[in-house]
């Protein structure tokens, strides 16, 4: 079998020491004030499982809430420029059925039909109540 000529031997690693750290750690400072060690030297404690299951299930429910009311809020900001928008389509179309609906507008779009305007006002038939001939039951 050939020798790998290309590759030399690792160097060993240098090990370091688990129990030599250095710097500030947040975690320490915790460890130290709440003296946990004697807490877990015999195992899980069972008494406090009910309390972290309460504390844990409202830390759940308090996330699923915040979640919630932020899409609530998502849901409403875009709402409201729907909204927006739909009131300015109502206005731009107000506007135009009042330009369009204005006499001499119309006046204009019938001419191609052969309908124009009248020159002379509308006049009034009035009729005397003796001469209306009321029909018979007959």
């Amino acid at each position: 079998m050939a020798i790998n000529t290309f590759k030399s031997d690792p160097k060993p690693e240098k090990k370091k020491s688990a129990s030599v750290t250095s710097g500030f750690s947040i975690f320490k400072l915790i460890e130290k004030k709440l003296k946990m060690d004697a807490v877990f030297k015999e195992g899980v404690p069972v008494e406090y499982f009910p309390y972290i299951l309460y504390v844990s299930m409202i830390a759940i429910f308090y996330i699923a809430n915040s979640h919630y009311a932020d899409k609530t809020v998502r849901d409403i900001a875009k709402t409201k420029t729907e909204v927006e928008d739909l009131r300015a389509d109502y206005t731009t179309l107000k506007s135009d059925y009042m330009f369009a609906s204005k006499q001499s507008e119309v006046a204009k779009n019938v001419e191609p039909m052969g309908l124009f305007e009248s020159a002379e006002p509308p006049y009034t038939i009035e009729i005397k109540e003796d001469e209306i001939e009321l029909p018979t039951g007959e």
